[in-house]
């Protein structure tokens, strides 16, 4: 009997409950895919993370929370159909390259049979699994840029436009408006700007793009603008529109930052950084013509 290493046995733990996770994750998410295509590629997916399980548990000898597991999954299958199955399976690929760090580590501490079917789930974890989720193929994935598109110049615009009238008025219904009139107006010079450009982008439809620049920043803008309808205190609606906009900047960017495998932390501190830019020069002119036209007297 081989004798097992406690960095080995440490290393296959911690793998096979992770390999073992994802395997009921992805087969939870091929039940719920009506794509035959797609539903192909994610039991693919699974029967690989079942194999690299198998593999580690005869080091780790582990019992898997299957419940907890379970419960994962379902929760996972909840954020396929919010965002897609390739950001899903994005997000649970995340991290790989420190796993393949650890799998590289205990590579001298197995036999030489052992040895070869690690360096196939290094393969696996390195190349093919990426691969794989390549063929997912989603529309969502297609039109990423165009919602990028929306949605990020509506958080930044909008919130210079509200920031604006904190200098002009007192009035929230009047500062919702201001952001709901600029807002849609925008939105439709955005979605022109992102037909022409698909038009000239190979595989992609100039009015699905339109449609999904539009949609998403008219929804940024209605969320935005919310604030100005529930609250009476002009400030006090701003503050909950700007925790609004850091919010949508959150999912914006995580999103983002997921399937394009970039880091989080900068570009979301990057886009806030921006959004609270705007809303402070704004101000400052948006109070500086309001005090040197009068403004907020004649609104008033």
């Amino acid at each position: 009997m081989v004798e097992i290493s406690s960095d080995l046995q440490k290393v296959a733990r911690e793998a096979a409950l992770d390999e073992y996770k994802e395997y009921v994750t992805y087969s939870a998410l091929a039940r719920a895919e009506r794509n035959p295509r797609r539903r192909a590629v994610l039991e693919r997916l699974a029967e690989q993370e079942l194999e690299h399980f198998r593999f580690w548990n005869k080091f780790a000898g582990v019992a898997p929370p299957v419940l907890r597991f379970r419960l994962y999954a379902y929760f996972m299958v909840f954020v396929r159909l919010l965002l897609g199955a390739t950001f899903v399976a994005k997000l649970l690929e995340r991290g790989e390259v420190e796993a393949v760090g650890r799998y590289r580590s205990v590579l001298p501490l197995l036999p030489d049979a052992d040895r070869e079917a690690l360096l196939k789930i290094i393969a696996d974890e390195e190349g093919h699994e990426r691969a794989l989720i390549d063929q997912l193929d989603e529309a969502v994935v297609k039109y990423m840029g165009a919602l990028v598109l929306g949605l990020a110049d509506a958080i930044i615009e909008i919130t210079g436009a509200h920031a604006g009238t904190l200098g002009t008025t007192d009035s929230t219904v009047v500062a919702g408006v201001i952001g709901l009139i600029v807002g849609v107006g925008a939105a439709i010079s955005m979605a022109s700007a992102s037909y022409l450009q698909a038009k000239h982008d190979v595989g992609k439809s100039p009015g699905v793009a339109a449609l999904a620049t539009g949609l998403s920043y008219i929804a940024a803008v209605a969320l935005l603008s919310l604030p100005y309808f529930l609250l009476h205190d002009v400030y006090l609606a701003f503050a909950a529109s700007i925790a609004v906009g850091v919010f949508l900047a959150f999912l914006l960017t995580f999103q983002g930052a997921v399937y394009a495998e970039r880091d989080f932390k900068f570009e979301f501190l990057q886009t806030v950084g921006l959004l609270l830019g705007t809303a402070f020069l704004t101000y400052l002119l948006g109070d500086w013509l309001g005090s040197v036209f009068g403004v907020k007297k004649l609104v008033g």
